[in-house]
Order: C-alpha cells, then structure tokens, then sequence
C-alpha cells in the first residue's frame, strides 16, 4: 500500500479540503492511503471521517514567525519516526519552505499544491509572498487548480515545465444532481416554504467579501421580502458577520448554518448561488452549484477556468451592488443540467481519481527522472 502524507493545515471545510476529501472518498484505499498533517488541532472537521477511512490524523507545530527551529525540529522527527512516507503532497504554502527540503532530505518526493491567487494584503501577505518563493525551486512537482492560480505562486517558468500540472477541482457530479424529494424535505427542515432561496458556500473570511454579499442581499429584500440567504460556512469573521446581518435587519431573512457535510443537499434547497470573493484559486463551490443546476452569479475577479456552463456569470464588485441587482431580477431560476458539461471540461471526480492514482503509483515504480505522463 502506499501512504500518501497530505499537509493542509486545517480540516476544516475549505476549498482544498473540499477536493482532497472527494478524492479521498473516491480512491481505492486497499492500493492507496491518504494520512494528513494540520496545524490548528482545534479545526478537525473531517478528522473523523478520515480515520473511518483508515487514514490517520497528525497535529505539527504551525510557524508563527517566531519558532523556526521548534517547527524544523518536529518535521525532522516526524520523519524519523515514519518511514513508511516518501510522498509528501503540500496543500499549505505559506511556511511549505520550511518543511519541503527537511522532506527531501529523508527521500521523499514533495508535490506542491496551489490553490489560490492572492495572499490578501498587508504585512502578513508580504511575508507569506517572500517565504513562499523559494517553493518554486525547492519541490518535485507543482500542481495548481487553475493554471492562473499555478502562475501566481510557481511563476511562469515552472507551469511551462513537465514538473506542472494543472489539476482541477473535481467534483462527484451524481451526489449533486437535482432531487426534488430532497429539497422539499430540506426546506422544510429549514423552515422555508416557496420562499427563493440564495446561497453563499465558503470560509467566513476577508477573500470571500461577506459584507458586499450582505449589503447586496439587504437591497435585494427592500423588494423580494420574503427571499431568503444561507451562508454554509465558518471562520475567523463569524462574530462580525453576525454583528453585520443584525445591523442591516436581515435576521430574519438570512440563515447562517456554519459547516456542513452535506452542501449537496443544501444545493437543493438553493435557487441561486452568490459568490462575490475578492481573490479565489478555483473555487470548487461554483463547479458544485453548477451540478446542482443553479444559477450562479460570481465575481469578475474568479478564473474563467470555472465558466463551465451557461448557468454562470461574472459580475464587478467594484462598481456597487447595482450590476447584481439587476442580473438577479433577469434570471428566471430554472434549473439545468449541465452535467456533460462538467465532465468535458475536466471536472469528473472519477477522471481526476484515475490521474492521481496513476501519478503516485508512477513515484512508487519509478525514479524521479525517468517519469513520464502523457496527460495533463
């Protein structure tokens, strides 16, 4: 069996969370397994459907800026103590630098998984861009959700390379197709009758712009009343998001269901899906919002790698909430399959599991140098 060591930081819900658990779910674990390192112990989401799985869950020390050698020294005796690992798939590229030549020095082969575009602003996000260039010579192999977000963090260069690949976020398409006995039986478990329904799917954090998404809803009821808005989600903005819906009076119009394992049948509940986010990689929740035959209407800032369908469209948050508004009074919220879709553009969680599957095994029969793929 091979063991394959993810770093995500976090097992929370979250985008790379997202698609590494459909794969998880998806491969054969009698031939692959996938352990995890994270470094927040208190954001375990998953953690007990991972070791249901057989997978294990392990808790490292997080850099904080001020406990380079407690961090280096953890890595060095995790290996130690773990032979049996020689894949190492980052997810986490902030302090990836930190821990990716310690792995290499132990001989194991280091995947470097890129998944945004931005690292937001001010001092922090200057750290992170200085700590995380060296990434770019340091790994084995690069692989980004978009080729805009692989780019951002590898540079030109790299994506131009045989070490890259452009690895879709891919999505279990079946588990998200409409049902209507699944909606009537959510909505009503919500307390919602034929009332519309948005939908919002993500971190409560600054990149996903929250108070532009309130704001538009809180114009959007002056005139809809009745129409609802549920964000799925958590995150270090919850107290301030719940601060801001009451200052717009909108409690009784928005419901906040923190995180969720079942986003798929909240789909169902949904009639439209709002995503306004600053920055994104390749954000799975619109691939997943299009299985389940809604509208989505996204921001202009997100890759058009993810303008799978006709049933999305990019929108400005630059220019006020006006242009939303007005989309949102065109649409006739009627639900479409676009499911061939999906899948000819790359987003087939089982084209994907194949992939993966293929390039590990490829790192347990071979040398690095004589790899070789003729698929991307």
């Amino acid at each position: 069996m091979i063991r394959v060591l993810h770093m995500i930081g976090s097992l929370n819900i979250g985008g790379s969370q997202a698609l590494i658990m459909n794969i998880y779910r998806k491969i054969d674990k009698d031939f692959i397994q996938f352990d995890f390192i994270v470094d927040h112990d208190e954001q375990l989401f998953f953690a007990e459907e991972i070791q249901s799985l057989g997978g294990r869950v392990f808790i490292l020390p997080g850099f904080n800026g001020r406990n380079l050698f407690e961090v280096k020294r953890a890595w060095h005796n995790f290996f130690l103590n773990h032979p049996e690992y020689y894949i190492l798939h980052s997810h986490v590229r902030s302090y990836a630098a930190v821990f990716i030549p310690i792995a290499k020095k132990y001989g194991i082969y280091t995947i470097i998984h890129s998944h945004s575009t931005s690292n937001g602003e001010g001092l922090v996000s200057i750290a992170k861009t200085i700590m995380q260039y060296p990434l770019r010579y340091q790994a084995d192999f690069f692989f980004g959700c978009s080729r805009e977000s692989g780019e951002w963090l590898f540079g030109k260069k790299v994506i131009k390379s045989k070490k890259y690949f452009t690895f879709q976020n891919a999505i279990d398409i079946e588990r998200f197709q409409f049902n209507r006995d699944i909606r009537e039986y959510y909505r009503k478990s919500l307390d919602i009758g034929n009332e519309r329904v948005f939908i919002h799917i993500g971190r409560l954090h600054p990149s996903k712009n929250h108070d532009f998404l309130l704001t538009l809803f809180s114009k959007w009821i002056v005139c809809n009343p009745k129409d609802k808005l549920i964000l799925v989600g958590d995150g270090i903005l919850r107290n301030e998001i719940q601060k801001r819906i009451n200052e717009l009076n909108l409690s009784n119009s928005v419901i906040m269901l923190g995180n969720r394992n079942d986003v798929e049948k909240l789909l169902q509940v949904a009639d439209c899906f709002l995503f306004p986010s600053l920055w994104e990689g390749l954000p799975v929740t619109v691939v997943e919002a299009q299985a389940a035959g809604i509208p989505c209407l996204i921001s202009s800032s997100i890759t058009d790698e993810v303008l799978i369908s006709k049933l999305v469209v990019k929108l400005p948050v630059d220019n006020g909430t006006n242009p939303w508004i007005e989309k949102m009074n065109e649409l006739d919220y009627q639900r479409v399959n676009v499911s061939e879709d999906i899948v000819n553009a790359g987003f087939d969680i089982n084209t994907k599991v194949k992939w993966i599957t293929d390039f590990y095994n490829s790192l347990n029969r071979e040398k690095y140098g004589e790899i070789h793929f003729t698929f991307r």
